[in-house]
């Protein structure tokens, strides 16, 4: 029986050992993007999008969260010295009561951010959620995080392990009980940021449709970036833009043509061909491009053929041999065109 305790024991040192060492690998490994953080904002170098990563406003026992208000403070400064043109606020929003982006978005527009330049992500389920789809949903591969120090070595940990060119700035760290407990905290979210990245190759719970920073959000997207976020229209295209439309064959019809003359016809004088709505009104029958060359001979219909027709290649003959016969007449039946209007 003592034994079997010994050995026991022995395992449990292994294991607090072997737990220890994990700690404090990890802690060394992510502390190294230490270097990457900045504490006053004028160090802070520009980046077109900061990334607020989420917190509750209130603390569960109904207090306020000075974590929450802190970050707030430090994007709101970004902003206002120029650091960053766009805030995209990051959190979760498990049910209809607690909702961090919503609430981040409020804090920011009532410190004077203009609501414009805030955009909100409601998958930031976790740190890692939070930086992977700024790149992959909002498309940008360099960005500023905003957070207390430690959440930011993390952050950006993460963030540099999937190519993202990340910087921190680091919002004020409250010192009191709070912060203990969450420092405490930390330590395992760092061994598990390494498990997620190197044993487990996790990504983001969602990702969704891109989400362009700082043109209209297309409405398809608002399901992983929030019912708020406003749904821009495309914009309609400029009018030199816009490809000019066929034109139908009853507008046509009503514009005037200009009918086309061969080079033989150019020589003479023409008579332009009446359209089909001015034939209902004059009965000046039309004359064809090759009639022009001759005299004003009348054109034979196409419904002249279905009447008889008097040869005259005989006629022509007998006349040749007497004088004083005549050629026949050959009946002409009136065109379409040569009708009077009813």
């Amino acid at each position: 029986m003592k034994k079997f305790a010994k050995i026991l024991l022995a395992c449990l040192v292994l294991l607090l050992a072997l737990i220890a060492s994990l700690l404090a690998y990890s802690e060394w490994i992510v502390s190294d993007a230490r270097h990457y953080t900045y504490d006053q904002v004028e160090q802070v170098p520009y980046n077109r999008v900061a990334v607020v990563l989420g917190t509750s406003k209130y603390l569960s026992g109904g207090g306020p969260n000075h974590y929450f208000k802190h970050r707030i403070k430090a994007a709101a400064e970004l902003y206002n010295d120029a650091k960053v043109d766009f805030i995209i606020v990051s959190g979760d929003n498990a049910t209809v009561q607690y909702n961090e982006p919503r609430q981040m978005r409020r804090a920011l527009i009532k410190a004077g951010i203009p609501a414009s330049a805030i955009y909100m992500d409601f998958a930031g389920f976790r740190t890692l959620d939070s930086v992977v789809r700024a790149k992959e949903v909002f498309g940008q591969d360099r960005f500023t995080v905003v957070s207390q120090g430690f959440h930011n070595e993390r952050a950006i940990f993460i963030a540099r392990h999937f190519g993202i060119d990340a910087v921190g700035f680091n919002a004020e760290d409250p010192s009191a009980y709070q912060g203990i407990r969450t420092r405490v905290r930390e330590v395992f979210a760092r061994l598990m940021g390494l498990l997620d990245l190197y044993v487990l190759d996790k990504g983001p719970k969602f990702l969704g449709e891109p989400v362009p920073i700082g043109l209209p959000v297309p409405c398809k997207s608002l399901s992983t970036i929030g019912s708020l976020q406003p749904c821009l229209k495309q914009p309609k295209p400029a009018v030199g833009e816009i490809k000019p439309t066929a034109v139908s064959a009853a507008v046509a019809v009503t514009e005037p043509v200009t009918p086309a003359v061969s080079a033989t016809a150019a020589t003479k004088p023409v008579t332009p061909a009446v359209s089909a709505t001015a034939a209902t009104e004059q009965a000046t029958p039309a004359v064809s491009a090759a009639a022009a060359t001759e005299q004003a001979t009348p054109a034979v219909s196409a419904a002249a053929t279905t009447e008889p027709v008097t040869p005259v290649k005989p006629a022509v003959e007998a006349a040749a041999k007497s004088p004083t016969a005549t050629l026949p007449t050959v009946p002409v039946a009136p065109s379409a065109a040569s009708v009077p209007a009813q």
